[in-house]
């Protein structure tokens, strides 16, 4: 029992990405595409609101889901993870997200970003569909990635 509570200690340090050298130990791993990428802060508060949106069944996560709901006009904030590989897997979305009028950025992470949906394996994207119970801290998400500056 007493592994168990050590395992989810670490795991929770891990996916807030707590200290600056995990945080620059992840970066280290990004590709080239990864542009915005959100800044620690945001990252942390992104995660957050990912598991609220888990709990409330307003998230959709993977490539296939996120570019099906993408195409079909359904509104949110995308976040995708900067250390996908291939990056082929991904390349399309910011230009379907762009077309769309729909904010994204990307995290450092595809662990942090599976661990903050409640699942055990990675994930390359989520979609965070807007919802009452976490509308103040959606907005404030949604403002920060829109202000983000895009790549040229």
């Amino acid at each position: 029992m007493g592994k168990d509570k050590k395992r989810k200690s670490e795991g929770g340090e891990e996916e807030g990405g707590d200290s600056k050298e995990a945080w620059n130990s992840k970066i280290e791993h990004l590709n080239a595409i990864s542009k915005p990428l959100a800044p620690r802060k945001l990252s942390k508060r992104l995660y957050k609101a990912i598991k609220k949106a888990a709990k409330q069944k307003q998230l959709r996560k993977g490539v296939r889901e996120v570019q099906k709901f993408v195409r079909k006009g359904e509104k949110g904030v995308i976040v995708l993870a900067g250390d996908v590989s291939p990056v082929d897997v991904i390349c399309h979305m910011p230009l379907l997200c762009e077309e769309g009028g729909i904010p994204y950025c990307y995290t450092p992470s595809k662990d942090d970003l599976g661990a903050a949906c409640g699942s055990k394996r990675p994930t390359c994207m989520v979609m965070i569909k807007p919802h009452d119970d976490y509308r103040e801290l959606y907005d404030e998400c949604a403002g920060e990635v829109k202000d983000l500056p895009l790549p040229i």
